[in-house]
């Protein structure tokens, strides 16, 4: 845990940070909350605490973050997500400028009008890692191969050559392109707010708001490669670095209106980030309906995620049942849906007494296998047929008792 001032990232691992003195969502209906601070004019806030989650060991590197709301007026609920507004790396726009053979005080347009230089447009304005249409096609005209790659009838290896290629790869791969400074920023698409679901309470974080963010860095193409707000966050952000933020309020992913509710959240990985805040809501409200949390990820000893603070919550039966999958940890990998099957009686016995059922995480892939999964608890557990479980389902969503915040 860092102090206010003179932050930097934490090498240590914290399980479960100290309580208080915490690329579109699917199902959300996003729209800035504050009249005030909003997407537009972001807030600038301080950057409390910085803590690395995994072990230094470990294949991932995630961490929790603490940021300061005080003085912004801004509020939000649990289940909403908090847009922040990075800046890019500077050792990548120092290289984009080396290799656009420019010394960074050129002018250039300024989104919104007016001027600026060159290197504070692509530090804080412009997408600089991922490439947009605009600039595949000005930079087909004098690359042969991007160009075939571009024909219509091409769409999947393009998609394969991309993978892994930012922009400072294309340009170095296409030496005959020579653009004007200002040219050059009008090919790069605005650099947009990535958004990130809430892992506090309100109630019980006071003029706080938290985070639980995978850290990417990774290498491709023989080159080390960074998320853009991830790292921001975790490398640069700090309180002489402030943060900008807003809320973006959800319209489709709530805890149910009557405390007394059971609910089920299944939430791998940092899919787990609000689910941290809907417990720690429940507690503070004093609600006494059943929590059950199924979270997963590689392995025990070095990925879970708020361990201390969830198993305490197991200990004073405020978290009802806990069940974990750890897919690194055995011969066979196992994900969450496996024990929602393995445990598919009770979890339907929990169902039919009104539980609501939550899903966060990864839409590609572990959204659709939960789904997979509840449909077949439906029809093992709940004697159902194929189709009647198709209808269960159904009913689920329409009456907001199974709700997803996938991206």
């Amino acid at each position: 845990m860092h102090a206010a001032l003179g932050l930097s990232p934490n090498s240590g691992v914290s399980t479960s940070p100290p309580g208080p003195a915490q690329p579109v969502l699917e199902t959300q209906s996003l729209a800035p909350k504050s009249e005030g601070f909003s997407r537009l004019n972001p807030f600038p806030a301080v950057l409390l605490s910085n803590c690395r989650l995994t072990a230094e060991e470990s294949g991932k590197e995630v961490r929790h973050f603490e940021l300061s709301l005080e003085g912004s007026g801004l509020d939000y609920e649990v289940g909403d997500a908090l847009g922040v507004q990075p800046t890019n790396c500077p050792a990548l726009v120092d290289e984009l400028l080396q290799t656009l053979r420019c010394d960074g005080e050129e002018a250039v347009p300024a989104i919104g009008g007016g001027e600026s230089s060159l290197r504070k447009a692509l530090s804080a304005s412009y997408e600089i890692t991922r490439p947009g249409p605009e600039l595949l096609q000005r930079l087909a005209e004098v690359n042969s191969g991007l160009r075939a790659l571009l024909k219509h009838d091409r769409k999947e290896d393009l998609k394969l050559w991309l993978r892994g290629r930012e922009v400072i790869d294309l340009l170095l791969e296409t030496p005959g392109f020579n653009p004007t400074t200002t040219e050059f920023v009008g090919l790069l698409k605005p650099l947009m707010p990535r958004l990130y679901s809430i892992s506090s309470s309100p109630r019980v974080h006071t003029g706080q708001v938290h985070l639980t963010v995978g850290i990417v860095r990774h290498t491709s193409h023989g080159r080390g490669r960074k998320g853009v707000c991830s790292t921001f966050l975790a490398d640069r952000a700090a309180s002489r670095i402030p943060v900008p933020v807003f809320v973006q309020m959800s319209h489709g992913f709530r805890l149910p209106p009557d405390g007394d509710t059971p609910i089920i959240m299944v939430g791998p990985g940092t899919g787990v980030a609000p689910f941290r805040a809907f417990l720690h809501e429940r507690q503070a409200t004093g609600s006494k309906g059943r929590n059950w949390l199924f979270f997963g990820e590689q392995h025990a000893a070095t990925d879970f995620y708020y361990r201390d603070e969830l198993q305490a919550m197991v200990a004073s039966k405020h978290l009802t049942k806990l069940s974990t999958a750890f897919s690194r940890d055995q011969a066979d990998k196992i994900y969450v849906q496996d024990p929602m099957r393995e445990e598919s009686a009770e979890l339907w016995a929990w169902l039919e007494a009104g539980a609501h059922f939550y899903v966060c995480g990864d839409a590609s892939r572990m959204a659709r296998d939960v789904d997979a999964a509840l449909h077949h608890v439906i029809e093992t557990a709940g004697r159902k047929s194929r189709e009647q479980a198709v209808d269960f389902v159904q009913q689920l969503r329409a009456t907001k008792r199974y709700q997803r915040d996938v991206y």
